[in-house]
């Protein structure tokens, strides 16, 4: 990413806190959803969470495996060869999923969505973030980049509640660890957290992966 003048840095702060008052106003006079045991199986929207190799895709994957039909959408960039390591993380989710899933790669998340006839799984919420900053602009500062970025992540939400068929989304839980320490990766961790919790807030359960063991967030 380019770097970032003292004036961009203070504007992406400033819209990463709007972000998370907008998420905390959403909750404000909700109650928290409460997990079940059936929630993933016999319907409604899953999040999972859970940090790197935490076995958050896998659990996924198990759940979204119980249905005889699933949608998988692949939210993150496409595998490049200017990114090897990249590339080989793909390919190792390609091999894991059942030959009978559809799959959709694609960064119109919200459309894939909409659109499923099938349960959906989304992996993951993080990498389509990253996707989403890069094509509206956010690091170049392009005029208009955070109209853009606000108008994508609402659009999801508003998807998501609405979705009619089960769902489980994949997300990065960035908020546990240290401070980045670049403005970049500071705004993605406040945007992600955002994110997390608009989505948590209209999801029938929340399951957090902490070294692939599974806690039930209520």
């Amino acid at each position: 990413m380019p770097c970032m003048t003292n004036d961009a840095k203070r504007r992406l702060a400033e819209f990463a806190a709007n972000r998370l008052e907008a998420a905390a106003s959403a909750l404000r006079g909700h109650r928290q959803p409460v997990a079940r045991a059936d929630d993933a199986v016999g319907g409604g929207r899953t999040l999972v969470l859970g940090g790197v190799r935490s076995g958050k895709s896998r659990y996924a994957e198990g759940l979204a495996n119980r249905h005889p039909a699933v949608t998988y959408i692949a939210a993150g960039m496409p595998p490049s060869d200017d990114d090897p390591e990249w590339s080989a993380r793909v390919a190792a989710h390609r091999e894991r999923r059942p030959s009978h899933w559809a799959t959709v790669e694609t960064g119109d998340v919200t459309a894939a969505l909409r659109q499923a006839e099938s349960p959906v799984l989304i992996d993951c919420l993080g990498t389509w973030l990253t996707r989403v900053l890069d094509e509206s602009g956010a690091w170049e500062q392009r005029e208009g980049w955070q109209q853009r970025v606000d108008e994508r992540l609402g659009a999801f939400a508003d998807a998501w509640r609405q979705a009619t068929v089960p769902a489980i989304a994949v997300s990065n839980e960035v908020g546990s660890g240290v401070v980045p320490a670049s403005a970049s990766g500071r705004i993605f961790r406040d945007v992600l957290g955002a994110l997390n919790t608009a989505v948590a807030t209209h999801s029938d359960a929340v399951r957090l992966i902490v070294a692939g063991r599974v806690l039930t967030l209520e």
